[in-house]
């Protein structure tokens, strides 16, 4: 984990001259240090950041032991006493998918959320979801029923057979929308979070369909839309919340090459922590700065993959 600190404000992220289409995997959480002016530390409402930071929480790594919250559900079978079935520690050897000897909840196959193994089975299924209230991917605000009748999503759509979530973000973006919906693996809608205020929220299980863009992401379900905020992947942005995640660009797609984008971290009265959740970069060429957007001067040496 990487942290930076910086007593300056703003601060400007730079990811720069990006030279390869594999994957990024950039994420980074900012939290106040030092209360506003005027205000007392005592006042500052900080919320508790998420576990998860992919859509699925294929990369939780908490410790919720059942499938349900505070007690709630079922417990979870080990992970090395489930060796009968197609995941185990066994088959996790480098600890990749984030099995072991213990049973916490883990999503190794890339299911639409965590789940594991559990003892009482009901019509042979031996394995349950987990409701995991702090694993909600920052930026993806659920998944929703549309019935059509008025739409869920009030503004354009489109559908392409080569739908990806970022595909889907990129378009509502450029029509000035805040929010984007995914639907049926094909379908992309716009919005805006009034949409929101006559939302049904529907089980996160309902949003099952994989992009016909990429096996790997899910877009909506039969008649249920994966609504998302426009600014998960933007190239540039500016931040002046409390807390946030700014992604890489193009997330959670694999990012371009010669990209060039730069965020505005800028909270005011401030002081700023930088944590670095997920670093991948695809190229050793590619770079990360962190510069003082007042004097330009760097703040931290320009990052790279094992920096």
């Amino acid at each position: 984990m990487e942290r930076a600190w910086a007593r300056a404000t703003p601060l400007w992220l730079g990811a720069m001259e990006t030279r390869t289409p594999r994957g990024l995997l950039l994420l980074f959480l900012f939290l106040p240090l030092l209360p506003p002016r005027g205000a007392s530390a005592g006042s500052l409402h900080s919320p508790g950041l998420s576990e998860c930071f992919q859509v699925n929480g294929a990369d939780y790594r908490g410790h919720q032991n059942r499938t349900g919250p505070r007690e709630a559900g079922r417990p979870c079978l080990f992970w090395d006493q489930t060796q009968q079935h197609s995941y185990s520690s066994a088959s996790d050897p480098q600890g990749r998918w984030g099995l072991g000897p213990h049973n916490f909840c883990r999503n190794p196959d890339g299911d639409v959320q965590p789940w594991c193994y559990v003892a009482e089975t009901e019509e042979g299924i031996y394995w349950r979801y987990c409701d995991i209230p702090t694993c909600h991917m920052p930026g993806y605000l659920g998944c929703f029923v549309d019935s059509g009748a008025p739409p869920a999503l009030s503004g354009p759509s489109g559908t392409s057979t080569k739908l990806t979530v970022q595909v889907c973000l990129r378009f509502c973006r450029m029509k000035g929308y805040q929010l984007a919906g995914v639907e049926a693996g094909y379908a992309c809608f716009c919005g805006s979070e009034s949409d929101l205020d006559r939302g049904r929220p529907a089980p996160a299980t309902d949003c099952d369909q994989i992009c016909f863009g990429h096996p790997g992401q899910l877009c909506g379900g039969d008649g249920r839309l994966g609504i998302y905020e426009v600014s998960v992947g933007s190239c540039q942005g500016n931040w002046t919340a409390p807390q946030g995640v700014v992604y890489s660009p193009d997330f959670p797609d694999e990012y371009g090459p010669d990209r060039n984008c730069s965020w505005a971290l800028s909270p005011p009265g401030a002081a700023l922590e930088l944590t670095f959740r997920l670093f991948e970069l695809a190229d050793p060429r590619d770079r990360l700065e962190l510069r003082d957007a007042a004097s330009g001067s760097l703040l931290l040496p320009s990052t790279q993959e094992g920096a």
